[in-house]
């Protein structure tokens, strides 16, 4: 713990007292702590209310943060600051309160290795604020690791530090009985609880895991909670207040569509997060599939999924520019029990974590014995589960590569594939079997991965392939000027080593990575997001049903279809998905449907009066990585009263 510099006197004590952290190091946590005297707590009985305090904290080079203080039981009021540079730092007080108010001070921040904060970069990936350093996502769920017996809580974020997790998704306020140990009622947290739930929190950032902290549960409960928009603000205002100087990340709540009016109420607080927090940790919300309606409401900065649907994931990786985190593509179940319909056996959870990867999302994972169900006690033996194992060898296969480059690759064929062309391609063989991928003609060195057990075993010999008699001719009508834009291409075929389970393969060239690390610490070049294909005349693919002169009601189930139009090279293999939004009504375009066919429901929260107009927005993407989108305008009308 932080030693304690001194205690400076602001008055007699009845005016209160007031205490200021040591020498603290960069990206440590500085608190500044009030006691109110006598008079101010027999005017203020419930403080948590009616008391206000923040300051204004200016670095050493004059950047100033605002920063909100929160109760802490009794009398006690914290300030609590996370110094991001190295030297004397000052703040100035503001407070209802006259013993606090107009006090000033400073304190020092020290230097130190740690690499800071983590914010978005790249278009889809991870940077720390500090030394340009990426970050691999690689997620836990563990909803009762801020209430749960605290020798169980030790030894499950010891296991996943080793195991290298580096973020774990938790509850702030869980269900049922935990709910009441944090908030006994909506007017005044326990303080008790938050101040274990600090030492966890600290426990964790010093095993270097982000807390991806969800700060209401599922089916309206945090609006159940705090039914006034005051009472709700006050709670964020604490949350944020408290925990923002811990490395961590907002979830704003479980499964948003199961709230009352999901979109305003997300925003609402998704704004309130973004005012209370000086540093702008990353924010989103937890989802039935997808959150991406929310994104252009002003405070979410990256997508979080609950789906194992590739053609979600794929298409929204080329629709929207902002890193994805996909946090239930299935949870494993290696013998704990299941509970849900994606709660799957240990080689279908790492089938769908590699092809989420190839989606280009970041994954989260979740055992149906340790991520602290309802229905299903922990047990930590579940803590090395194969699944678990599984994502320790993802990690490890990724520090390998430039992975905050690679972006989804689609000139491959019986396989599906990540890329940095020129540099690197990994290729996922889910179904063993022949494959082949195009390639920029070079010498690369040849890894196989077997993505059970984390085996890398390297040919012996690199490889650089010769120009096929298509690419040759392609070449001939390439003039001179464009030579630079089109390398040459060489096609890589084979097959993995055993045709028993998935493989990996990764074809690198070593000696151009050093070199890149050594120019470019993170980006060598840039990502750029395509800008879909929007005329209807070029749509290889017609939405057959429903038609236009279809009738939908909210609630009821809607059969579509779509189909190609014509079969080229291109639409051999196609992803869809359908999204709706009745704009007038506010709720955003809402994932709807996956896939080529199927049936679809409107939410009735999507329409708010009797009736509407539907735009369905028919998104696509075909083999060669082009996506389509094209809309299509239907009534909506409010079922018939009985």
């Amino acid at each position: 713990m932080r030693a304690i510099l001194c205690i400076i006197a602001i008055g007699a004590m009845t005016a209160g007292a007031q205490t200021v952290c040591g020498p603290t190091p960069t990206y440590g946590r500085c608190d500044i702590v009030f006691d109110l005297p006598a008079e101010a707590v027999r005017a203020h009985p419930n403080p948590y209310e009616t008391v206000d305090v923040w300051a204004e904290i200016r670095s050493p080079g004059f950047s100033t943060y605002k920063v909100y203080g929160f109760w802490d039981g009794g009398g006690k009021f914290v300030l609590r600051f996370s110094p991001n540079e190295v030297g004397n730092w000052t703040f100035r007080v503001t407070s209802n309160i006259p013993a606090m108010d107009a006090k000033s001070g400073s304190f020092q921040a020290t230097a130190s290795e740690d690499p800071g904060f983590i914010r978005r970069a790249n278009l889809h990936h991870w940077q720390y604020t500090e030394k340009f350093k990426p970050h691999l996502w690689m997620g836990d769920t563990c909803y009762r690791c801020g209430s749960m017996e605290r020798a169980a809580f030790d030894q499950h974020i010891a296991k996943r530090a080793e195991q290298k997790f580096n973020h774990i998704r938790l509850a702030v306020v869980g269900w049922d009985a935990d709910e009441k140990l944090a908030f006994p009622t909506a007017e005044k947290p326990n303080p008790a609880y938050f101040q274990e739930l600090d030492a966890r929190l600290a426990a964790m950032n010093s095993k270097g895991i982000i807390a991806d902290l969800i700060l209401g549960t599922d089916n309206n409960r945090l609006a159940d909670m705090f039914p006034t928009a005051e009472q709700l603000r006050r709670y964020l205002k604490y949350i944020t207040s408290r925990y923002s100087a811990y490395k961590v990340t907002w979830q704003m709540v479980q499964e948003i569509e199961e709230y009352k009016n999901p979109r305003e109420f997300v925003k609402t607080m998704g704004l309130a997060v973004k005012e209370f927090d000086p540093y702008g940790h990353p924010r989103t919300t937890h989802t039935i599939v997808t959150s991406s309606a929310y994104l252009n409401d002003g405070w979410m900065d990256h997508i979080l999924y609950q789906s194992s649907s590739d053609d979600v994931g794929a298409i929204e990786h080329q629709a929207y520019g902002v890193p994805q985190v996909n946090s239930e593509f299935g949870y494993e179940d290696a013998g704990a029990g299941k509970t849900h319909a994606h709660h799957v056996d240990s080689d279908t959870f790492r089938k769908r974590l590699w092809n989420a990867t190839m989606n280009g999302q970041y994954p989260t994972f979740g055992n149906t014995g340790t991520y602290g169900s309802r229905r299903i006690a922990q047990d930590l033996k579940y803590l090395d589960s194969p699944g678990s194992k599984a994502m320790t060898a993802w990690f490890d296969f990724f520090s390998r590569t430039r992975w905050f480059e690679l972006e989804p690759y689609f000139d491959v064929e019986g396989a599906r594939a990540l890329a940095t062309p020129d540099v690197e391609y990994v290729v996922y063989v889910e179904k063993p079997g022949p494959f082949e991928i195009k390639v920029v003609k070079r010498s690369y060195q040849v890894y196989w991965f077997n993505p059970i057990t984390g085996e890398i075993v390297k040919e012996k010999k690199d490889w650089k392939g010769e120009e096929t008699e298509e690419e040759k001719k392609r070449r001939r009508n390439i003039s001179a000027l464009d030579e630079d834009d089109a390398p040459t291409m060489v096609l890589w075929k084979g097959q993995p080593p055993t045709d028993s389970q998935d493989w990996v393969l990764h074809l690198s060239r070593d000696g151009r990575k050093e070199g890149l690390y050594r120019g470019y610490k993170f980006e060598s070049r840039r990502n750029i997001l395509q800008e879909p294909e929007l005329a209807p005349l070029k749509m290889p693919f017609d939405l057959v049903t429903p038609t236009k002169d279809t009738v939908l009601t909210p609630g009821e189930d809607v059969a579509y279809e779509i189909k190609l139009k014509r079969e080229t090279l291109g639409t051999r293999r196609m992803y869809y998905m359908i999204k709706g939004d009745i704009a007038r009504d506010g709720e955003g375009l809402r994932l709807l449907a996956a896939g080529p066919k199927g049936t679809f429901r409107i939410p009735k929260v999507m329409l708010k009066q009797d009736t509407g107009t539907l735009m369905l927005r028919v998104y696509a993407l075909n083999a060669f990585g082009k996506l389509y989108a094209v809309d299509a305008f239907l009534q909506a009308r409010q079922p018939a009263a009985k």
